[in-house]
């Protein structure tokens, strides 16, 4: 596994948009006050032409587009570090316009971003062997102030962290709106942890992998799904696999995992991580959140781990793709220490 070097001061940042970008409010405030963040930081910061764009269908600008901004930046363009504007709907058809084949051959750079950005988070590490990190995306980092799980992603961008928490409270309700584009999160929900089998502690060792389910489904049998031979090739570490749901409800959570099962997807597996989904609550002929997991998974016999921060309900663990990893359950309370080899 690559891992990118860590940003350091004066290093440059890039931002790019292979899905939607910060074209409508309250986006585009959050995203100019987060450059301003970064530049106090003493960053420069390099934009790409599809940053503030809206003209193409579920992301930013034409596929074709799009991608040609991701290979000028992973490429071409200077800096350690790549931030996505925004997660969207149809990132998947830019990835036959990125050259993953020059992205393995470059000097590896840490990619940000989540939901939509699973299309390149999740296949970095596949098919590139490049640690990303699934986290917040580019706006967030406008909010005043920044939460603790924005200053654990920049930690770890700069090399500084090591380890990341569970946070204490979760956001039910968002008040960040058009008129409203910094506010911050607003946490009022205590964090309650799901354990399968239930036990009172667990710990698990093994490769980061994962993503958005909604994503993760639709590459299924292309020709991007090398995923068989990622697990194989890191058999002997074996895989944690986190995933979270954005517009899945239960069923659709279910049949996904089982398509990912029957795909031979979790080889090797050591252990799986859930992010609450943003079905949280959702119940479906008996069948709710927690079901349409252990209803598939629990055959591995390994600990399944549940209404974590990870995606879609802020806030956010950042979560390295690719790295090594262990993780340790007590009680109520998650930690994630991850060794960059």
């Amino acid at each position: 596994m690559r891992i990118p070097e860590f940003l350091k001061d004066n290093d440059a940042i890039g931002f790019i948009a292979p899905s939607f970008g910060c074209n409508i409010e309250p986006y585009r405030s959050a995203f100019d006050n987060a450059q301003k963040k970064f530049r106090s930081l003493g960053y420069e910061l390099h934009l790409g032409p599809n940053c503030y764009e809206g003209q193409g269908i579920g992301i930013s600008n034409t596929p074709e587009k799009c991608g040609e901004e991701v290979n000028d930046f992973f490429i071409n363009k200077p800096g350690k570090a790549i931030f996505s504007c925004g997660g969207g709907e149809l990132m998947c058809e830019i990835l036959d316009y990125v050259d993953f084949e020059r992205i393995k051959k470059a000097e590896p750079k840490w990619y940000v971003g989540y939901s939509d950005n699973t299309n390149l988070t999740f296949l970095l590490a596949t098919l590139c062997d490049v640690a990303s990190i699934y986290g917040p995306c580019a706006p967030a980092f406008g909010m005043e102030p920044w939460h603790d799980s924005l200053e654990d992603l920049m930690g770890i961008l700069t090399g500084n962290r090591s380890c990341v928490s569970g946070y204490p409270l979760w956001e039910r309700e968002s008040k960040k709106d058009e008129t409203h584009p910094l506010e911050p999160y607003h946490v009022t929900e205590p964090r309650i942890l799901k354990m399968h089998p239930e036990q009172p502690s667990a710990s698990m060792e093994g490769r980061l992998l994962g993503g958005c389910l909604d994503c993760l489904g639709k590459l299924v049998g292309t020709k991007y799904d090398r995923v068989a031979d990622f697990a194989d090739r890191y058999k002997e570490e074996g895989i944690i696999w986190y995933m979270e749901a954005c517009e899945l409800n239960v069923m659709d959570i279910r049949r996904t995992l089982w398509q990912l099962d029957h795909a031979g997807w979790f080889r090797h597996v050591r252990g799986f991580l859930f992010g609450r989904p943003m079905c949280h609550g959702e119940e479906i002929f008996g069948l709710d959140q927690y079901r349409a997991v252990t209803g598939i998974l629990e055959k591995y016999q390994v600990p399944i781990v549940m209404d974590l921060d990870i995606g879609h309900i802020p806030p956010m663990m950042p979560m390295v793709n690719g790295a090594l990893g262990k993780v340790d359950v007590m009680g109520n309370d998650i930690s994630i220490s991850y060794f960059f080899l």
